[in-house]
Formats: structure tokens, C-alpha cells, sequence
């Protein structure tokens, strides 16, 4: 089980040394992701440095780069705000992912090589092992390994750097989706449909399992609304 306070860290992957401005952004924009620091809530720099044991100064810099992301907002005379999680954003990011992600699944069928296959596999592997745990924290570094590693597949420099920001602004939406337990097994065995179908180097089959994958994301997050 991952730490909430924590950033996530792919598998495999070992932290490097971060500077205390970086540590700050992670351990703040994690705590936005799990709900720790809930939507709508004001949020005081103070307050956070001493909770973190952090200066204000990288607390205050790591403000700025989360309302770059679309996490906080400042507002006048009341501080920082978590942003708000909508339905018209939720709507918004459904119909970018599935015009963006249908796409990079189809060129990732027919351009994805050995190595990235078996990192598919082994992440649906890793996958099923999480969702018998109800391990959510470790399917949503899965699910952005998995979808990560499609991404590099379709060899799209321009489409990689659209769904990488895609992929930031969606991660506490993807949190609040897989807060239900039954949803876990889903999203294992929708992701084994779409490795499926970009080992077949099927495009259209890749494309559709990709489309069917967000669009069951976006039912069980209606549902939680």
C-alpha cells in the first residue's frame, strides 16, 4: 500500500532526490488527489508549511505550479482554494480522452514493439494482484503506468505531450473513481482487452476497448457525483 502523504512512484522506478520545492508540489498535489485535502477547501500556506514541516517558501512555489495544474485556485481576499471537481469538467476531459486516447491506442497497435507489450502485460499482471487487495492507491500508479506506457507506444511526440497534462489534471478524478471496490476488477479486465488488442495490432479493436475503458470510467464516476 502506498503512503497517502506520499507521491506516487512507478514500479520499478526509484526516487530520486528531490529539491524541497519538488517535495512540496508532490506531497501537496498527492493529498489533492486522494481527497486528504478535499475539493472546495481553503487551504493556508501557514498552516501547510508547519502540517508539512516545510519553509513557506517552497510551499508557496508549489502553490503556484498546482494552479498552473488546474488543482488550486487563488482567490482575493480568502487564500487558496482546492479546486472543485464539476461534471462539466468530468464531461470535458471524457470527450478529450476519448477522442486523444481512442487515437493513441490505434497508432500504439500498430507501432508498440515488444518491450512495451510486455510492460502492459506485466501491468494488468500487477493490476489484478491490486484490485484483490482493494489496493486503489496502487491501481491509480498502474492505471497511469498503463496508460503512460500506450502513450510512449504511439511514437506522437505532439499527442504524448496532450495526454501527459491530460493525465495530471485527471489523476484525483481517477482516485474518487476507483474509491469504489467493485470498479477495480473492471478496469483490470477492461485494460487486458485493450493489451489484447494492441498485441492482435488491431487498430480498430485497440481504439474501441479504449473508448469502452474511458466511457465505463466516466459511468462510475457519474455514479459518485
Amino acid at each position: 500500500m502506498f503512503a497517502l502523504g506520499a507521491a506516487i512512484i512507478p514500479f520499478g522506478a526509484e526516487a530520486a532526490p528531490r529539491s524541497l520545492r519538488e517535495e512540496a508540489y508532490e506531497i501537496i498535489k498527492q493529498r489533492i488527489i486522494t481527497g486528504l485535502f478535499r475539493p472546495g477547501e481553503a487551504l493556508s500556506e501557514a498552516a501547510v508549511s508547519s502540517a508539512l514541516s516545510l519553509g513557506r517558501t517552497p510551499v508557496r512555489q508549489a502553490f503556484d505550479r498546482l494552479m498552473h495544474d488546474g488543482l488550486v485556485e487563488v482567490l482575493p481576499r480568502k487564500g487558496i482554494m482546492v479546486c472543485p471537481i464539476t461534471r462539466d469538467e468530468v464531461r470535458d476531459m471524457v470527450a478529450v480522452r476519448l477522442l486523444n486516447e481512442g487515437f493513441c491506442a490505434r497508432l500504439a497497435a500498430e507501432r508498440a514493439d515488444a518491450s512495451v507489450i510486455d510492460t502492459l502485460n506485466d501491468a494488468v499482471a500487477r493490476g489484478r494482484i491490486a484490485a484483490q487487495a482493494s489496493d486503489a492507491d496502487a491501481l491509480m500508479a498502474l492505471d497511469r503506468r498503463f496508460h503512460g506506457a500506450i502513450s510512449t507506444a504511439a511514437r506522437n511526440l505532439v499527442l504524448s505531450d496532450i495526454l501527459r497534462n491530460l493525465h495530471d489534471r485527471s489523476q484525483r478524478v481517477w482516485f474518487l473513481s476507483l474509491r469504489e471496490h467493485e470498479h477495480h476488477h473492471r478496469v483490470v479486465e477492461e485494460h487486458a482487452a485493450i493489451v489484447d488488442a494492441i498485441a492482435g495490432r488491431d487498430g480498430d479493436a485497440a481504439e474501441a476497448a479504449m473508448r469502452a475503458h474511458i466511457l465505463s470510467f466516466a459511468e462510475n464516476l457519474a455514479r459518485q457525483l
